[in-house]
């Protein structure tokens, strides 16, 4: 029981650690987390000249909100925030679920062995015909 009270202290403190800070420290990581998607999707689309974003922008995404939903529940406690962030992360497991299940459904080409799109009659890379 001694170290069970050497690890909470008195006087609020886990570990030594103010609870205060703690939860600001994840405040701030959620927020870099959260806006870092943006500079990941620009690159991405900027790399290839055209919309994309990439999975993980949705991952991104999901860590970000739910570490908003923390800091909101666990420490800020409004309950604007609080209901901002606790449904958001339905469609971002939706999106990365999409996006696996069409990354799966790619196959590699027989002639040239590069990735082929699924549904695709012909490679787009070598011109074979598919299937």
């Amino acid at each position: 029981m001694d170290s069970i009270t050497n690890l909470i202290g008195h006087d609020g403190k886990i570990a030594g650690t103010d609870w205060a800070a703690f939860w600001t420290v994840i405040g701030w990581l959620a927020n870099a987390i959260f806006s870092s998607r943006f500079l990941v999707q620009w690159y991405a689309t900027e790399k290839k000249k055209q919309v994309v974003v990439p999975q993980i922008f949705w991952w991104l995404s999901l860590v970000g909100s739910l570490l908003f939903l923390a800091y909101a529940v666990f420490y800020d406690k409004h309950h604007v925030i609080i209901f901002a962030y606790a449904f958001s992360w339905i469609p971002y497991i939706r999106n990365i679920m999409i996006h696996r299940r069409h990354k799966d459904a790619h196959t590699n080409c027989a002639g040239c062995d590069q990735k082929i799109p699924p549904q695709s009659n012909y490679c787009p890379n070598c011109g074979v015909k598919t299937g």
